[in-house]
């Protein structure tokens, strides 16, 4: 069984571990940078309706043969109802018809519709993103000022930023695709972060309260095996949900599941260490929530 002690030995490591991460993330962001989606580059986007008997990997593996490029295809509703986004080329002449290319593996050929996005919307919603990004954090950042006392209320900030930081650092690292679906997911994921760090810090503050002799590390240690029990119920059902759409929701929502699967594991660990160490840094005590003296004075 881990003690108290060796659980703060633990906690320190992890912290050191969430600050090498976040570095790396940093600079792989600063140097490589986002694998923009359609989404925010802009490209063509066709509706069109196929054989029923074709599946969405067979119609992406003919196009991006044929296309040289990623093509992304999700059902559109009805059976043999799809939509294809592809990047578009510099002049549309360079590029083959695309009802043309369909026709080589499909009997049953219909366009729909076909619109172009434009890198002018696409940048557009890169800054909407952003900006719905940090406002979250600002928000958030109110909220837990109003709150808790600041050496509380900083270290459940840093454990947001932790986890949007490394989530980026995974998607420039990797090179996956970031478009608008893993956006909403890392906003999701802000929410289950932030959740966790509510949790600790209200536990943290009742037994600051309560034990007033106690040092402030024992007191983390503490909040941290009260509430242990009721993160993991929490994080691991949800993790069941997310796991199940990463295995069996398909490429569409690959990008969604596998954002909310590292942002959830994410944010449980970064409430552990960086939540409540930032406290013990900053000296937090029992005297930070004394209530204040009345005066005698008439």
């Amino acid at each position: 069984m881990m003690t108290m002690k060796n659980m703060t030995k633990w906690r320190h490591a992890g912290s050191v571990i969430s600050c090498v991460v976040m570095l790396i993330s940093i600079f792989t962001l600063a140097t490589k940078g986002l694998n923009y989606g359609l989404d925010f580059t802009g490209g063509m986007i066709s509706e069109v309706r196929l054989d029923k008997t074709l599946s969405a990997k067979e119609i992406q593996s003919h196009l991006e043969t044929a296309l040289n490029q990623p093509v992304s295809v999700v059902e559109a509703g009805d059976p043999g109802q799809w939509v294809l986004r592809y990047a578009a080329p510099e002049t549309l002449s360079d590029q083959p018809e695309i009802k043309t290319l369909l026709s080589v593996f499909s009997d049953n050929v219909e366009m729909l519709n076909v619109s172009l996005v434009g890198p002018q919307v696409g940048q557009e919603l890169a800054e909407q993103g952003g900006l719905a990004v940090l406002i979250t954090l600002l928000v958030i950042l109110g909220y837990l000022s109003m709150r808790f006392e600041w050496r509380l209320a900083s270290g459940a900030l840093l454990a947001l930023v932790h986890d949007v930081v490394l989530l980026l650092g995974f998607f420039s690292i990797t090179g996956m695709e970031f478009n608008l679906t893993v956006l909403a997911a890392l906003l999701a994921v802000l929410g289950y972060s932030l959740n966790d760090s509510i949790i600790i810090s209200d536990r943290i503050r009742e037994l600051l309260k309560a034990n007033v002799s106690l040092p402030i590390a024992e007191l983390n240690n503490r909040a941290i095996v009260s509430t242990l029990s009721r993160t993991l119920i929490t994080s691991g059902t949800t993790l069941i949900s997310v796991g199940s759409l990463w295995l069996l929701g398909g490429e569409p929502l690959y990008g969604f599941s596998i954002t909310m699967f590292i942002g959830i594991v994410a944010g449980t660990w970064s409430t552990m260490t960086i939540a409540t160490i930032i406290p013990e840094l900053t000296h937090l005590g029992p005297q930070h929530y004394a209530p204040a003296p009345v005066s005698d004075a008439p």
